[in-house]
């Protein structure tokens, strides 16, 4: 029997959210890459674009800033995309992906502090 797999979808990610309204808003992501469900973002300073959240960097980007709520295909060019911003909401830790350089305990734990102080608190169970 041949076995099906769905890929992460926006359930997957986000759990709760007090308003649709208040917490999600519609982003322009950088050109260059392919965004996941559940892509943490951070905001370019100069642009306002965003792009997946880096570990370090002096563009502005290093500050996790969002969450990407659908999938997003901007490797051609700049692309809008569903993101929540603040809080009150909760987000699947298992669900969220990062940029390459968030890659080990301390980096994630940043991250996901970053995000629960605008109010989107990572949650291993919802």
């Amino acid at each position: 029997m041949s076995m099906l797999t769905q890929p992460p979808t926006m359930g997957d990610v986000l759990k709760y959210e007090l308003n649709p309204n208040f917490t999600r808003e519609t982003v322009t992501l950088l050109a260059g890459t392919s965004y996941p469900v559940g892509a943490v973002l951070g905001r370019i300073t100069a642009s306002g674009k965003m792009k997946l959240s880096t570990a370090t960097g002096t563009d502005g980007a290093q500050n996790a800033a969002a969450v990407l709520l659908y999938d997003v295909d901007a490797t051609a060019a700049d692309v809008a995309g569903i993101a929540v911003l603040r809080g009150p909401a909760i987000v699947s830790k298992a669900a969220l992906v990062f940029d390459a350089s968030v890659d080990d305990a301390a980096k994630t734990a940043a991250k996901h502090a970053q995000l629960a102080a605008l109010g989107i608190i990572p949650r291993d169970a919802a």
